[in-house]
């Protein structure tokens, strides 16, 4: 999501010739049956999309989103920090996770939900690792942040 296309994924694979199994055989080969036998590929609109992100003004555009969304994982950042909570990531990535000792994700996330309708993303989702944890996500517009941060001071 380096773009802003969120749900949206294409990227590029090298995979150089000299690349070789102990057998010989170059992982190009493999590689390319793979991924041959089970992706059809990037739809037409999604790869011209990638294209553009490319271009000077594409550029300009992805630094200008990434400046945008990393401000608003600051605005997370700082107000759960603020009150108490040890937070991990929104420095450089988009996502803030919140550690809640003891407690479990889902019954963190239900309780904020009840509480301040605010919506969060339970950590046992990515893994048992993730149980004592909730995401937040800064893709979402400034003044909602804001309005969520405001919401879980109450």
């Amino acid at each position: 999501t380096y773009a802003g296309f969120t749900g949206v994924r294409l990227g590029w694979t090298v995979v150089p010739n000299e690349l070789r199994f102990a057998d010989g055989s170059r992982v190009r080969d493999d590689y390319n049956r793979i991924m041959t036998t089970c992706f059809n590929g990037a739809s037409n609109i999604t790869q011209q999309g990638g294209l553009a992100c490319l271009d000077d003004e594409g550029l300009k555009e992805i630094d200008s989103l990434i400046d945008y969304y990393m401000g608003n994982a600051a605005i997370l950042r700082k107000t759960m920090t603020e009150l108490g909570y040890k937070v991990y990531g929104g420095v450089d990535a988009p996502y803030v996770w919140v550690h809640f000792p003891g407690k479990n994700s889902w019954d963190v996330f239900t309780d904020i939900l009840n509480k301040t309708a605010v919506v969060t993303i339970p950590g046992a989702g990515f893994g048992p690792s993730g149980t004592e944890f909730l995401r937040l996500s800064a893709f979402a517009p400034r003044d909602k942040c804001i309005e969520a941060m405001e919401r879980m001071k109450t």
